[in-house]
C-alpha cells in the first residue's frame, strides 16, 4: 500500500510531535471504547478489543488511559454513542479515496470532510463510487528492526499471512480480514504488540502523480488527518521518489 505508507511517512516528519500524540491517543481511545462496547471489556474475549489495546501500548499509550476507555465503554452512563461511516471521492489527480470515521455527531464529520474535499480541488462521492478500486483486508505492521526480512516472511506465512512487503522501516504484512486476529495474535506471541492492526483498503491499482498534483493529494489527506473523527484514510496513488524528496523537504 505505497500510498498509505508515503502519506504516514510525510505526515509523521511535518507534524507537531504533540499535537499529533494528543490525536492519535483520542483515536486510539475510541477504538478501544467502540471496541468494548461491540463485544465487551474483556480482551481475551473480543479480539476487536485485544487488537486495538495492542495498537495502543505500540502508540505507548499510558496504561491508565486504555483502562480508563475500557471503563467508559462498559461502565454505563451519558457517555458518547460513537458511529462509524465511511466517505468516499475524488482527490487531486484522479486518485481515489476512501475516509473511515468514528463519530458521535454525523453532521459535524461530513462537513468537515466535504470541506477537505472542496479546498484542496477533490470531490466526494456517493457510498460505493470509489470502493470497488480497494480490497478489504488485515493489516499488521512491525518496525522493520523487529526481526529480518526472511524471520518475518516465514513468521507471518506461517500464522496465515497472504502476503508481506518489508521495507527500510517496516514490515507490513496482509491478510484475509476474518484472519485478522488469528494472524496478529500468532505474530504478537513472536515478536510482541504490533505497531498497527487493523481491517484497512488496499488499493488494487495506484495512479502516478506528478509534483504539482502530488503536493495537492497530501495538503488534502493532511486536512483530513487533521479531523479528530477521521481514524483511517486510503487512497490510490503512487508518487516517485523524487517527488517525495521534495515533499518532504
Amino acid at each position: 500500500m505505497a500510498g498509505h505508507s508515503q502519506f504516514k511517512n510525510i505526515m509523521y516528519r511535518k507534524g507537531a510531535q504533540d499535537k499529533k500524540r494528543a490525536q492519535q491517543f483520542a483515536r486510539l481511545s475510541r477504538e478501544i471504547i467502540v471496541a468494548a462496547k461491540e463485544g465487551g471489556g474483556d480482551p481475551d474475549a473480543n479480539s476487536r478489543l485485544r487488537g486495538a489495546i495492542a495498537s495502543a501500548r505500540s502508540a505507548n499509550m499510558p496504561k491508565d488511559n486504555i483502562e480508563r476507555a475500557i471503563k467508559k465503554a462498559v461502565g454505563g452512563g451519558d457517555e458518547e454513542n460513537y458511529e462509524e461511516i465511511r466517505y468516499e471521492g475524488y482527490g487531486p489527480g484522479g486518485v481515489a479515496v476512501i475516509v473511515e470515521a468514528l463519530t458521535d455527531n454525523r453532521n459535524r464529520t461530513a462537513s468537515e470532510v466535504r470541506a477537505a474535499f472542496s479546498k484542496f480541488g477533490g470531490s466526494l462521492g456517493e457510498t460505493g463510487s470509489v470502493a470497488f478500486m480497494f480490497e478489504r483486508v488485515g493489516s499488521i505492521t512491525y518496525p522493520a528492526d523487529k526481526a529480518s526480512t526472511d524471520a518475518m516472511f516465514e513468521a507471518a506465512l506461517e500464522a496465515g499471512a497472504s502476503d508481506v512487503e518489508s521495507g527500510s522501516s517496516e514490515h507490513e504484512i496482509t491478510c484475509e480480514p476474518d484472519d485478522l486476529a488469528n494472524v496478529r495474535d500468532a505474530l504478537e506471541a513472536k515478536f510482541g504488540d504490533p505497531e498497527r492492526a487493523e481491517l484497512t483498503w488496499k488499493p488494487t491499482s495506484t495512479t502516478a502523480l506528478d509534483e504539482d498534483q502530488a503536493g495537492s493529494l497530501f495538503k488534502l489527506l493532511e486536512a483530513l488527518d487533521e479531523s479528530d473523527d477521521v481514524q483511517r484514510i486510503a487512497a490510490n496513488f503512487d508518487v516517485s521518489d523524487d517527488i517525495m524528496s521534495k515533499l518532504s523537504a
